[in-house]
């Protein structure tokens, strides 16, 4: 019979997962832990792992000569060395599109609440203050730019909702190049032109060696006093003090993040002190639905793979043949 083992996941309970792998004839084992250490241990025997955040190097493909694939709860995949799992034969899968909706919804709630100061004003009143005064300036979105940096299907999805919104949607995209329009008619500019240009800026890119701090110290220089900037893509993608401090100075009007760079989000930080933001705790992803079809569709690869089948997503197919 084989064997999934759930590294670790993010979720309270487990009923998708061990029913679909009852209804297979697989046997599943649930752990916690997302060291890579523990994995090699907790699944010593396992055919199939489900993770959310385990750490794979290439140490943990090399103790698990059984293992045939790894299938994470979403799609960024960082934390796995894709070509060691190659080397070893291992089926990385990730789920793309499941939460496009979602947290575009969420990106452009973000901007919505900064540009509103939303939080500030409902606070205030829960102290007993009616004044929205003393919470000026107050924004709106007609008459704003509003960029979109990376234009895979989220930022596609972004782009679409802000230009619905009244919003004026320019982008940037390493597949893109500057000076032409999308198919849907967005402006594509150079990142440094966008900053100097947009009033929100919503980051929506891969983390790559080249896009770690792609928002750093020197580029929050170029963009507007009154700009704001989301990021429900990767915390490393913003230098996050750089931010805090920038925000501190009064250089931006606000901020909305759900990511950080290192999670969950230390309560020293300063960006939990700096004004005008608007904090989630990684939570852009999850709504019920999307949080239903991003477990059985995780599942489902496993299950598929270690049936023989193709399954539906793989970041390294080669391995399949």
């Amino acid at each position: 019979m084989p064997k999934i083992v759930i590294t670790d996941l993010d979720f309270e309970e487990q009923n998708i997962e061990k029913l679909m792998a009852k209804e297979a004839g697989m046997e599943i084992a649930v752990f916690q832990s997302r060291k890579a250490e523990d994995i090699i241990v907790n699944a010593a025997d396992a055919d199939g792992i489900i993770t959310s955040y385990g750490d794979f190097p290439r140490k943990v493909f090399e103790a698990l000569p059984r293992l045939k694939v790894v299938s994470r709860t979403g799609v960024g995949y960082d934390s796995i060395d894709l070509q060691a799992a190659t080397d070893h034969g291992v089926a990385v899968c990730t789920h793309p599109g499941y939460g496009t909706e979602v947290v575009s919804d969420h990106a452009i709630t973000l901007a919505l609440d900064v540009l509103r100061r939303t939080n500030e004003l409902d606070a205030d009143m829960r102290k007993g203050l009616w004044n929205h005064h003393s919470r000026r300036p107050l924004g709106q979105v007609h008459g704003r730019t509003f960029g979109v940096v990376g234009m895979g299907e989220i930022g596609r999805a972004v782009a679409r909702k802000a230009a619905g919104l009244g919003f004026k949607v320019i982008c940037s995209s390493r597949s893109l190049k500057p000076g032409r329009r999308t198919p849907e008619g967005y402006e594509i500019y150079a990142l440094d032109i966008l900053l100097e240009i947009a009033d929100v800026v919503s980051f929506h890119c891969a983390l790559a060696p080249e896009t770690h701090h792609l928002l750093n110290e020197e580029r929050l220089k170029r963009m507007k006093p009154g700009a704001v900037v989301v990021n429900t893509s990767r915390g490393p993608i913003i230098d996050t003090i750089a931010l805090a401090r920038a925000l501190e100075a009064g250089k931006l009007w606000g901020a909305g993040l759900d990511v950080f760079e290192s999670e969950p989000l230390n309560p020293s930080h300063p960006i939990l002190l700096a004004p005008h933001t608007v904090l989630t705790p990684h939570a852009a992803y999850w709504s019920e639905e999307s949080g239903h079809e991003l477990r059985t569709r995780t599942t489902k690869a496993v299950i598929d793979i270690l049936a023989g089948r193709k399954p539906d997503d793989c970041l390294n197919p080669e391995v399949l043949a």
